[in-house]
């Protein structure tokens, strides 16, 4: 109710107003383009790509709204763009260009956003031709290359328009324009899972019961992701007093808050990527050993693959989980800046000692932020496997849009505070 009321005043105001339509209108065409067929695609061959496992392909499928599966403009969606950003963020600890453009502030930033633009595009065609010449070769109608380039060309432009789109939201909008067209996506696939679970319940392959437990446990896993992504550990820092010129600077008290959750989706998203390759790779193997291998012990739907699967998910998600703060949470850099402006931690000596607490404090929360991670992200295929349901909204498409729409509250809540309006997320 109080998401609710915050929207409510915020809507009232004309110029969050136009950005709340603005954004809504942006992710009206995302959905409309979602649904506009690439030309040339025989649509019979294509639905039978999509029957049973398909591996890192349903991953693919999650973060275009159906758009993969479906072979459209946007089948690509916003994952090479995801990919580049992450590349990216990986290079500035390896190549000192890199670090250097990350630490120039707003032009370093602006520079930093053409590479990663122009790596998606190289992306894009990579993927867009792997797709069309390899995975969908059956599905093109006219195998002339004419045709090859043309559905390669469309399936490129609809990424740039999607990243074109993300950056319109982000400068005329409200909320983080990417991470909005991903959620758009996952939020467009709700129905169709609801009226799956419905169908299985009228079926008589789902009772009551189930049905009550699946909503409770929803709730709770709902409840869980915005407790998590919300909880920080405070760590306080306090400032010495120092005069320069007549005036007196300093002296104030403040902390630094390290998230729980640091890494976000992403080691879900690695972990899930490596888990699902072997998956993949069986789509080119039909019949073969490998495949058999694989289906019984790799897979999600095997026996005993499912148990084995979600041990190798926990696993990796943890290892990715540290990997990833300790790329994007640098405890050195932190000490040196907090260092160079006169704080300190109360009670830790300022330098070494205060880079191996703030080092000991976040490799203690990234442990529960690996182990929450790492929960919710096996639990639906265990709840799956159980119950007999067939669970298309999993654990990583409620991480993704739990954490987009608090995000978006943050950020409209924030347009509200020069109102001096209190929002519910405090």
């Amino acid at each position: 109710m109080d998401m609710l009321k915050t929207i409510s005043h915020a809507f009232k105001v004309a110029e969050i107003r136009s950005k709340m339509i603005f954004t809504l209108l942006m992710l009206v065409v995302f959905r409309i383009g979602s649904n506009i067929p690439v030309p040339g695609i025989d649509r019979a061959t294509l639905s039978q790509v999509f029957t049973g496992e398909t591996g890192l392909f349903d991953l693919f499928d999650l973060f275009s709204g159906g758009s993969f599966s479906q072979f459209t403009i946007f089948a690509l969606s916003i994952t090479p763009y995801i990919t580049a950003s992450i590349i990216i963020q990986l290079l500035t600890i390896a190549f000192p260009y890199f670090e250097r453009l990350a630490k120039e502030g707003e032009e370093g930033r602006k520079k930093m956003a053409q590479i990663t633009r122009y790596l998606t595009i190289v992306l894009a065609l990579i993927q867009a031709l792997g797709l069309t010449v390899g995975l969908f070769r059956k599905a093109v109608i006219d195998q002339t290359w004419f045709s090859f380039a043309v559905i390669i060309l469309v399936l490129t432009a609809g990424t740039a328009f999607l990243m074109w789109l993300g950056e319109q939201i982000n400068d005329k909008g409200i909320g983080n324009g990417i991470s909005l067209i991903i959620f758009s996506g996952i939020v467009a696939r709700i129905p169709s899972g609801l009226r799956s679970i419905w169908t299985q319940y009228a079926d008589g392959q789902l009772s009551v019961v189930t049905l009550l437990v699946f909503l409770l446990f929803a709730i709770v896993v709902i409840l869980g992701i915005i407790e998590v992504q919300q909880g920080t550990r405070r760590i306080p820092v306090q400032y010495a007093k120092r005069v320069v010129g007549r005036k007196m600077y300093g002296g104030q008290s403040t902390h630094i808050p390290l998230k729980v959750n640091q890494a976000g989706v992403i080691p879900v998203i690695f972990a899930l990527s490596i888990l699902q390759f072997p998956l993949t790779i069986t789509y080119f193997f039909p019949g073969t050993a490998f495949t058999e291998f694989v289906t019984k012990w790799l897979s999600p739907a095997g026996n005993p693959g499912v148990w084995v699967y979600a041990v190798f998910n926990v696993i990796l998600i943890i290892f990715f989980n540290y990997f990833y703060t300790a790329v994007t949470f640098n405890p050195v850099e932190v000490a040196q800046n907090m260092k160079a402006n006169g704080g300190f931690i109360p009670g830790i000596r300022p330098g070494k000692a205060t880079v191996e607490y703030l080092s000991r404090v976040m490799s203690r929360i990234s442990f529960v932020g690996a182990v929450f991670l790492a929960v919710i992200a096996t639990l639906p295929t265990l709840v799956g496997q159980l119950t007999g349901m067939n669970i298309h909204f999993g654990g990583t498409s409620l991480l993704i849009a739990v954490g987009v729409a608090l995000d978006t509250m943050k950020q409209l809540e924030n347009q509200m505070v020069m109102r001096n309006y209190q929002g519910f997320l405090k």
